[in-house]
C-alpha cells in the first residue's frame, strides 16, 4: 500500500492537523496549524499543510509556504524570511517500524510530497529545513541540493546541581556569583516579546545585518498559541528590562529562539549567562529533555554556547533552483 498525500485546509482542518503534530516527534509549536496562518500572513504566502496517509493511518506531515510575485515561484518550509523556528517534514507512526519497512514508507511520503510539490506550485525555486529530520536521503534521489547545518543540544538530565556542574568553569562562577538581590529573571508578558525581539534588532542594527523579524508577528504567535509555547524570559534590574529570550517550547525540548544578544549597558551582570541557566533550570524541573540553542554555525557566537557543554547535532538545508532566487524572494519580500 503506498502513501496518499492529502492537503488539509489550516482553518477547517486545524484541530485533526494539530493532532498529528502533537504526535509527532519532529515538531515544534510553529508546524501547528494556528502558526502556520501567522507565518503565512506575516510573510505573504499561501500554506499548504501535506500530511501523508497509509490508508487510514497518517504517516507524515510537510508544512509548504507557496510564494508567488512577478515572475517568481518558490516553495519553501519554513516561509521565506519567516524567522520562525524550525520546520519542514515531520514523521508519525515510524518508530517500531524495522528499517526496510521505515525507509520505504519515509521514501514514499517525500516522493510524494515532493511530485504534490512539482505538480501543484511548479516553483522555480525550493528551500526546505530539515531540523529533526534525519533520513534526507528521498531529497537527494530527487536530485535537490541537501546541506548540513548545525545547532548544539543540551541534555536536561540529571540534578540542577550536575548540570550545573557541566558547565564550564566560567559560566559555573557567573551563576553562582551573581548576587541574587541585583537581579530578577522571570517569565514575562506579552509586551517583553516585542522588548526582546526590539533588543535584537538593535544589536543587528548597530552590527549593520539585516533583522526581519516582525515584532506583531512574534506577539501574535505569544499570544495565539497554548500556554507555555512561546516563553519571553526576561532579566531585569530595578525592575527594568536589561535582557531577554525568546523560548519555543515542545513537548520535549526548549528552543532559544531569538534575544541573547549582548546588552548595550553597563551593568556588571551576567545577563544572558543567568538567562540561559534559568530556562535550562525550568526546563529541566519541568521534565524537558533537551534545550537547543538553535544554531552552531558562527565562531564567535559557538564560543558563547559551547561553555553549557552542549552536544553538536546536524540539520539539513535542502533546495532546488536557481541559485541566486532566494535572494531575489527576499527582495520583492523587502517591497512588500
Amino acid at each position: 500500500m503506498s502513501v496518499d498525500i492529502t492537503v488539509l485546509d489550516p482553518d477547517a482542518d486545524a484541530d485533526e492537523w494539530n493532532r498529528y503534530v502533537e504526535r509527532s516527534d519532529g515538531t515544534n509549536p510553529f508546524s501547528r496549524a494556528e502558526a502556520v496562518r501567522l507565518q503565512a500572513e506575516d510573510t505573504g504566502t499561501t500554506p499548504y499543510l501535506l500530511t501523508g496517509f497509509k490508508g487510514q493511518e497518517a504517516v507524515g506531515i510537510f508544512p509548504i509556504f507557496e510564494y508567488s510575485k512577478g515572475p517568481i515561484t518558490g516553495a519553501f518550509s519554513p516561509a521565506p524570511r519567516s524567522w520562525s523556528c524550525y520546520l519542514g517534514p515531520s514523521l508519525l507512526n515510524v518508530d517500531k517500524l524495522k528499517q526496510r519497512k521505515a525507509d520505504r514508507r519515509i521514501q514514499q511520503f517525500l516522493e510524494g510530497c515532493i511530485e504534490w510539490i512539482d505538480g501543484a506550485i511548479s516553483p522555480q525555486y525550493a528551500k526546505f529545513v530539515a531540523a529533526e529530520f534525519d533520513d534526507v536521503r528521498p531529497f537527494v534521489w530527487s536530485e535537490y541540493d541537501v546541506e548540513p547545518g548545525y545547532t548544539y543540544v543540551v541534555d536536561l538530565e540529571g540534578s540542577e546541581e550536575a548540570l550545573l556542574k557541566r558547565f564550564s568553569g566560567d559560566a559555573r562562577n557567573n551563576i553562582r556569583n551573581a548576587d541574587e538581590d541585583a537581579y530578577v529573571v522571570e517569565e514575562g508578558d506579552n509586551d517583553d516579546v516585542e522588548r526582546i525581539v526590539e533588543q535584537v534588532a538593535n544589536r543587528y542594527e548597530n552590527q549593520g545585518r539585516s533583522f526581519q523579524l516582525n515584532p506583531d508577528f512574534a506577539r501574535a504567535v505569544h499570544r495565539r498559541l497554548p500556554d507555555g509555547a512561546i516563553r519571553p524570559y526576561v532579566c531585569r534590574v530595578d525592575g527594568e528590562f536589561v535582557g531577554g529570550i525568546l523560548v519555543v517550547e515542545s513537548q520535549t525540548t526548549r528552543y532559544r529562539w531569538q534575544g541573547g544578544v549582548k546588552p548595550d549597558t553597563g551593568i556588571d551582570l551576567p545577563i544572558n549567562d543567568l538567562l540561559d541557566w534559568h530556562v535550562m533550570r525550568d526546563g529541566l524541573r519541568d521534565g524537558l529533555d533537551y534545550y537547543d540553542l538553535v544554531g552552531a554555525g558562527v565562531p564567535s557566537i559557538n564560543r558563547y554556547k559551547a561553555k553549557f557543554n552542549p552536544r553538536l547535532e546536524t540539520n539539513y538545508t535542502i533546495t532546488s533552483g536557481s541559485f541566486g532566487l532566494d535572494l531575489l524572494i527576499d527582495r520583492y519580500r523587502k517591497l512588500r
